[in-house]
């Protein structure tokens, strides 16, 4: 059953919310890495939707460390593809790079912070019929002389004290992954009350 979402605090867009106790595991079920993308682009609300998603994520002591660069311009996106010697290439083809950052400055856990904010965000874009993938920056070589987030900090302007944890690509899929079988869970990783 889906619900319309009716309240005064709604953004300008229509809000739907799937109701039922197994919403949030259907998604996690659905969601998996997505490297090939259809030619086109994210409409308006689904970039506004994305958007609240990463303004909503929680993060320590409400301090909200994170910056996020949205970006659709294909050249960019081709440039920052080039970011890493491996894992990054597919992003020519997305319609939309999002580029997480934190500020070292504000908090000392800005890592959780953003990564809170990188699957937050991917699995918005699932709930949308979005594909997506994340792209590991910090602690990344782009070569032997430069780091990826140094290559992406001089590309975009981004000042020293903000750090870049990923790039998430987002577009519509233009393939299908089946979700994990349950039986390939790793339920052994598991404990109750002690290891």
């Amino acid at each position: 059953m889906i619900l319309q979402d009716n309240s005064p605090k709604q953004t300008g867009h229509s809000q739907y919310i799937k109701s039922g106790r197994y919403a949030m595991i259907d998604i996690l079920r659905a969601r998996r890495s997505i490297r090939k993308y259809e030619k086109r682009a994210i409409d308006k609300e689904s970039r506004e939707i994305l958007t609240e998603a990463l303004l909503r994520c929680p993060s320590s002591r409400g301090i909200n460390p994170w910056m996020f660069i949205f970006v659709e311009d294909p050249d960019l996106l081709r440039l920052l593809a080039q970011s890493k010697e491996h894992g990054s290439d597919f992003l020519k083809d997305a319609a939309l790079g999002i580029v997480v950052c934190g500020d070292e400055t504000k908090s000392d856990v800005w890592v959780e912070d953003c990564s809170i904010a990188s699957i937050v965000v991917q699995l918005a874009a699932q709930s949308l019929g979005l594909g997506s993938c994340w792209i590991q920056i910090r602690k990344r070589p782009h070569s032997k002389d430069k780091t990826a987030e140094e290559y992406i900090q001089e590309l975009l302007g981004i000042p020293q004290h903000l750090k870049v944890e990923s790039i998430i690509s987002i577009g519509y899929p233009a393939e299908s992954k089946k979700p994990l079988p349950q039986e390939k869970l790793e339920f052994e990783k598991i404990r109750y009350n002690k290891f």
